[in-house]
This record gives C-alpha cells, structure tokens and sequence, in this order.
C-alpha cells in the first residue's frame, strides 16, 4: 500500500483530497495529517481514521516516512513545504496555485529526487478534456478560443487572512480560481507565445485584482480571449474552441461531465464519462508512482499555467506585451508577481 499524509485539514482536503483517496483504496491509505492547529488536525483524523495527528510537518515526515504528501495549505507556504517532503524522499501533489512564483516553482523543480512533485490541475483529466485532445487533429486548425472564469467571492471570503494579499495567495483570481480553466485551454491548444492584459480591483477591498483580461497568441497561430472574476452574479466556468472543421464548447461551473460539452462535429463522443475530479488525477498520479514517474502535471506541464499567469500580470503591470520567451530568471516578474520589481 502507498502510504499518503495530508498537510493542511481546511476545507479542501476534506472536501477533495480524502474523497480522491478513498476512492483508490485498494492501494493507498492515510496515514497521517498536519495542520498548525491541533484541535483541528485531531478532529479531521477522527472524522476520517487517520491515525496519526501532527502540528509539525517535519516531524510527520520523520515518524511517518510516508509515500505520497497532499499539500492542502494556503499558498504561501507550499514551496518550502514542498522541498522539505522532496527532500525526505516523498511524492507531493500540491493544491493550486502550486507556489506565488516561477522562481518557487523552479525551487520545487530542484529539489526533486526520489520524490516528484505534481500540482493539482484535476480539469484536464476528465473524458471530456482527454476526448478533445485525441479528436483535436481531426478537426482542423485550431483560430479562436475563449476561457471564462466568472465566479462571485463576497466580502466575508476575504476575511480569511491570507486571502486577497500578494505575500499570502500570490494573486486573485487570475492565480486562484481562473488558473484551472486556463490550465485545461493550455492542456488543448499548447503553448503561448504572447499575451497582453489589463487587470482590475473594482469591487472587493482586497491587494489583487478581482477581474483580469487578456488577449494571448499561441505558437499555432490561434488567439485566445480570457476573462477572470470574482464579481460575477452569474457564475460560469465557459471555454470555446474554434477549429476550421468546428466548435466545441465546455460550460460548468466546478466541475464537469460529458453532458456539459457541445460540438458542432459529428465526431464528437467521448467513449467514456468520467467527470474531472480530484479521483481521476489521483488515478493517474498513483498508476505513476507505481510505475516509477514522471508524474501526470509534474515539471513543464505543471509550469505552464504559473508562466501564463505571470505574462498576465507583467503586461498589466507595465502596459505593454509580454513574451513567454521573456520569463526567465532575471525578468522582474520572475520571482513576484506584484509588480513590485518592475520600474
């Protein structure tokens, strides 16, 4: 049995970390929890029979030696986390966004050894999304492309400390909630070469933007349009793609099964229906594990939405188009995302 430790027991692990774990039973178990807060950690032990409580990360890689970590923690604290499982020889699947930077991601990439790092990114992994991939080349070149990720997040979401602050969640909804829908388009239409932006705090009394647009071209020639908010009463979760020979169409909200896709093509049946969760990336993390990596969203792929984000914010910040050619180390926006080494 792989031998699995959560680190962070708020909402999200409960919610779809410990789901995603039972649901692949027959061959990985909880082993243990961590969270800072020891009433907290011991209560979701209880609620789930996990037998080992800790308030110390390092100490439950020391007593635990486990396989796999779920990194379930607020933004801020997932690169050095990150390292220190790498370093103890642990797989660790980290909750998005992964880390505030590319230099944090690249940290983590270092790092790894006997452990491998993966960053959730649980959209890409539906029938739906793995349908459109295979059927891609069958229906032309892709032109046009549209990514939505219109959400509402009041106030009282951003009572929680971390939240809306650059030093803490890395960004808002362009890192923290669009970064899926951007994730899966990428996953579609490959890799970018230019992006220009505007961002906006509008509405919530927060340090990041709530609403973010941009324009992006891909290296295929195809264009995108993308929109990110917090502040849209009618939530939707909306991504189009428009090919020579048709158009598909994915709309939901969190999540999605074959009944939320539309094309125009004849082609298009996915053979399967398995909706995109956290089970179905889990699925495929472990059949890695066993097989001795890489890991599903692990290395470039789990960079590319991050190098994406951070084209997003830099052309925003200075006015002007961004090159993903140009992020690299050295370039301003390389290892904050604020803007704040750009003058």
């Amino acid at each position: 049995m792989i031998r699995a430790a959560v680190v962070g027991t708020g909402g999200i692990a409960g919610i779809c970390h410990l789901p995603a774990l039972r649901s692949q039973a027959h061959r990985v178990r909880p082993v243990a929890a961590v969270d800072v807060d020891e009433a907290r950690v011991k209560a979701f032990c209880a609620e789930h029979s996990v037998e080992g409580a800790y308030t110390s990360l390092e100490e439950m890689l020391e007593a635990e030696r486990p396989d796999l970590v779920h990194l379930c923690t607020p933004p801020h604290l997932h690169a050095a986390q990150a390292v220190a499982c790498l370093e103890a020889g642990a797989w660790v699947w980290i909750e998005k966004p992964a880390c505030l930077s590319l230099a944090e991601h690249d940290l983590i990439t270092a790092a790894e050894g006997a452990g491998r790092a993966s960053v959730v990114s649980q959209h890409r992994f539906g029938s739906g999304a793995r349908h459109l991939r295979a059927l891609a080349p069958e229906l032309g070149r892709p032109l046009v492309a549209l990514c939505v990720t219109t959400w509402y997040r009041d106030d009282a979401y951003y009572e929680v400390p971390w939240r809306g602050r650059w030093e803490t969640e890395g960004g808002g909804p362009t890192m923290g909630h669009g970064i899926h829908q951007m994730d899966l388009m990428l996953s579609v239409l490959g890799d970018w070469t230019e992006i220009r932006a505007m961002t906006g705090t509008l509405e919530r009394r927060i340090e990041t933007e709530d609403v973010s647009m941009a324009t992006v071209r891909f290296d295929s020639g195809a264009m995108a349009s993308v929109v990110n908010s917090v502040l849209s009463r009618r939530e939707e979760s909306y991504l189009r793609f428009d090919y020579t020979e048709a158009t598909v169409e994915l709309r939901h909200l969190y999540g999605y099964r074959n009944a939320d896709w539309s094309s125009t093509s004849a082609l298009w049946n996915p053979p399967e229906d398995l909706p995109s969760s956290h089970e179905a990336q889990l699925a495929e993390l472990l059949d890695a594990y066993e097989r001795g990596g890489p890991p599903p969203m692990g290395g470039a792929d789990g960079r590319r939405a991050l190098e994406l984000i951070t084209g997003l914010y830099a052309s925003a910040a200075t006015g002007r188009p961004v090159l993903r050619a140009d992020l690299v180390p050295g370039h301003p926006f390389y290892d904050r995302l604020d803007g704040r080494g750009w003058s």
